[in-house]
């Protein structure tokens, strides 16, 4: 493999494939024009932007890094999200190509393909582990049709990325698909090739430390590797294939809960757990001062053990949990939960059981939610740490704590006291978060007198939205005749924007209404438990959305988030 070549070239002197612990494929597809390009529809455009215009210069596809592991097999250390993209792409054009022609590729075209996708049965690029079997299939060998089965994330944007492509070149005829053949064959390249490991490394490091940089758990694995390399002795081989090891389960837990959270929270959220403190923050700043220190090989097993176990928790969390515990499906719903994770790794670390997890779930819930509907500008994370830094195998202390704010005495713990939740509580709320009350509210109506009864899922409700009963904007300037309040000062600052006055439909339903009279409004509330609530709160014959109605039923929902929240 020549240092300045052509992409073609570079497939045909060996076979290059992903090291199972590097990540897997991560560029993005947007197949909504209205909305912006992601990674994949602008190498696709870049390309036809090329074909479009007179340039005699090839069009060059970047650097790429390898590590030889022998004469024609060679490890991509950087590069990989290109090459993948090629490869995709290349496959959706000779199979467009081989639809025009009944499956018959001319002989120069089958030789470009043997030379660049797959010579009888060797591949010239194989993904990761877990992911190449499905890329082989749907991809190379096209033997896959189904979306069924797809188990990462990564494997969704193959599947994604080569649907685009197929789509995109659907209507272009064979002199086009050609042409842009042959320029992604000719595209040039540099290439750069390494046969030890610790020289691919520091080659890594010292590349995406400039320009566009990788994410920080890309580089603390690099500097760990780069460091065992340099400092662990006769365990040197033995430590790097156990962090390979982490490294690739790390990989697929982030491809399956990625959409959930992003590797560098994960990341923080295992430095917290590591040190057992919730004000840990940066956590390249304090790793790389770590890996300054005297043989940090001790520091790099026990850190990488802890990163494994975290992303091993999360997606059972997120993959298992969520999807059968109400209680913690409720606290995910709520988002903006950064502060729990490290609560959570540490339950799943002391291995409690998942009743026990549900009611740690339910009280954080609950004093995140407070701090929400208050919001006070006290450092609720500071208030929380002490007890963090003591959680053990014991989570009671932790539920026991956060009870006790709830009717702490005036103090540095008072802020979340049903005192300061009552009075936040009275008039307008954050319309996201009295969504997610009015949804916790639903759940409530479900349960009354109803034995083994089926919770609501947040999900169910299709786009949920937040609906003022009496509209914002008084229906044809006559409220009263439309059968809702007169429109003065003290509705407007009182009624008109409080729990009494909103309920949860989803966004079609509210679209639909708009500021209609009451009792058009009230004949299409029969989906929801607490849409037929405003049914019965009202009469049929003469239906009328008033001041005293709206009092009782705010009181009736203040009633449930102080005995619920």
């Amino acid at each position: 493999m020549e240092a300045s070549t052509t992409i073609g070239s570079m497939l045909r002197a060996g076979m290059i494939f992903v090291p199972s612990y590097q990540r897997a494929y991560s560029w993005d597809t947007e197949t909504q024009e209205s909305k912006s390009p992601k990674q994949v529809n602008v190498f696709l455009s870049d390309l036809e932007d090329y074909a479009k215009s007179s340039s005699k210069t090839p069009y060059y596809f970047g650097h790429f890094l390898f590590e030889e592991k022998n004469r024609d097999t060679f490890g991509v250390i950087d590069g990989q999200q290109r090459l993948t993209t090629i490869i995709i792409l290349i496959s959706a054009l000779f199979r467009r190509l081989q639809t025009l022609r009944n499956s018959d590729l001319h002989v120069e075209e089958r030789e470009i393909m043997e030379d660049m996708v797959k010579r009888n049965s060797k591949y010239r690029f194989e993904t990761v582990d877990y992911d190449a079997q499905l890329f082989n299939d749907y991809v190379v060998d096209g033997t896959k049709t189904d979306n069924n089965g797809l188990e990462t994330e990564s494997a969704r944007r193959i599947v994604k990325a080569y649907a685009y492509f197929v789509a995109r070149l659907s209507d272009k005829d064979e002199d086009e698909l050609k042409k842009l053949m042959y320029i992604v064959r000719d595209a040039s390249c540099t290439t750069h090739i390494v046969k030890e490991e610790s020289e691919a490394i520091q080659m890594f490091i010292f590349q995406n430390n400039r320009g566009k940089r990788p994410s920080n758990l890309e580089i603390i694995k690099a500097q760990f590797m780069f460091n065992v390399h340099l400092y662990a002795g006769d365990e040197k081989d033995s430590l790097i294939k156990e962090i390979k090891n982490r490294f690739e389960k790390i990989y697929k837990s982030i491809s399956t809960i990625e959409y959930r959270i992003s590797e560098d929270s994960v990341l923080v959220y295992t430095q917290r757990v590591y040190f057992n403190s919730l004000s840990e923050a940066n956590a390249l700043d304090r790793i790389n001062k770590l890996l300054s220190e005297q043989n940090p090989i001790a520091f790099i097993k026990g850190f990488t053990q802890s990163l494994s176990e975290s992303f091993e928790f999360l997606t059972l969390f997120f993959e298992k949990d969520e999807k059968v515990n109400q209680s913690i499906h409720s606290l995910v719903s709520l988002g903006g939960i950064g502060i729990v994770f490290p609560f959570i790794i540490k339950a799943y670390k002391f291995n409690l059981p998942v009743d026990q997890i549900n009611r740690l779930c339910s009280a954080l819930e609950s004093i995140i939610l407070r701090h929400r509907l208050i919001r006070t500008r006290a450092d609720l994370t500071a208030r929380l740490n002490g007890v963090y830094q003591n959680f053990t195998r014991d989570k009671n202390d932790i539920v026991r704590h956060i009870e006790w704010m709830k009717v702490a005495e005036p103090g540095r713990f008072a802020y979340w006291n049903n005192a300061a939740l009552i009075n936040a509580i009275q008039y307008g709320v954050d319309h996201s978060t009295a969504k997610y009350i009015l949804w916790k509210y639903e759940n409530y109506l479900l349960k009354q007198g109803k034995a083994g009864y089926l919770t609501r899922r947040f999900g169910d409700i299709e786009s949920p939205a937040l609906e003022h009963i009496a509209p914002q904007t008084p229906t044809n300037g006559q409220p009263v005749a439309a059968g809702y309040p007169e429109y003065d000062d003290d509705f407007k600052n009182h009624y008109l924007d409080c729990f009494g006055n909103y309920l949860l439909l989803s966004t079609s339903h509210n679209s639909s209404i708009g500021n209609i009279p009451f009792a058009d409004k009230r004949s299409s509330y029969n989906h929801l438990e607490q849409q037929r609530e405003i049914q019965a709160m009202t009469d049929t014959n003469n239906p009328v959305w008033s001041k005293d109605l709206i009092q009782k039923r705010k009181e009736k929902i203040v009633d449930f988030i102080l005995s619920n929240v």
